[in-house]
């Protein structure tokens, strides 16, 4: 096993980070590494939106269902798919295929885990908020992104103040099927859920008495964010 590995292995969602800044020379080094991320036929179809004014993070912070650590962060990044670019190169583009808006989204991800993982290699830390969707229009108003852009999810870097355990994953034999999908074998899925019930059990930071199967399902039996699919045609994406 190498470093990088062990980087990778290693990663842990960090909520809570001391006041130091990160220098600029390692936020140039992650975004650098954001960059030379995979891009689909290089289109090159993400904007990294850094906020540094404090009123606007504490208006994210809220947008993201309260969540602090978007304001205590060092640095807090906002990942956009963005074909603004290419409309303002060539006008009569057409950027409103559902497939371009997936590129967008694919393409954002690969961007984000290189900049994590770049970060997590230096000793910082950082979590994803996804909850910057909730409020996915306000969002937009507050960071004016234009037409043909849109956001994504956030993330918050920084130096980190806590040290929780790494959270089990799901089986390799679960996720990688061979050839043709597989069958779900549910005597797995049952020792992962008492692996997860211990993690959650034991953690040293909200504990919580659950297991996977229920968290999971619990998510997936109510709404989840209807209001994406309008807010992406409003800005001219996945329309057809």
């Amino acid at each position: 096993m190498n470093s990088t590995i062990e980087t990778i292995l290693g990663h842990r969602s960090i909520r809570k980070f001391t006041p130091e800044p990160i220098e600029h020379e390692q936020l140039q080094t992650i975004i650098q590494a954001g960059l030379a991320a995979s891009s689909s036929s290089m289109l090159q179809v993400v904007s990294i939106i850094r906020v540094t004014d404090s009123e606007k993070r504490k208006q994210l912070a809220e947008c993201a269902g309260n969540q602090a650590y978007v304001e205590s962060a060092a640095e807090f990044l906002v990942f956009c798919i963005d074909y603004q670019r290419h409309s303002t190169i060539k006008p009569d583009v057409q950027v409103d295929f559902t497939e371009l808006t997936l590129i967008g989204a694919v393409d954002s991800g690969i961007m984000a885990q290189n900049c994590l993982l770049a970060a997590e290699s230096m000793g910082l830390g950082g979590v994803y908020i996804g909850g910057l969707r909730n409020n996915a229009a306000r969002v937009d108003e507050i960071l004016s992104l234009p037409g043909n852009t849109a956001i994504l999810f956030g993330m918050c870097l920084g130096h980190p103040d806590q040290n929780p355990e790494v959270k089990p994953r799901l089986p390799i034999d679960v996720i990688m099927h061979e050839n043709q999908y597989q069958t779900l074998n549910l005597d797995t899925i049952q020792a992962y859920d008492q692996a997860m019930q211990d993690y959650y059990a034991n953690r040293s930071s909200n504990q919580k008495q659950s297991t996977w199967s229920q968290e999971v399902t619990g998510k997936l039996t109510g709404e989840s964010r209807p209001h994406i699919l309008p807010y992406l045609n409003s800005k001219g994406l996945a329309k057809r």
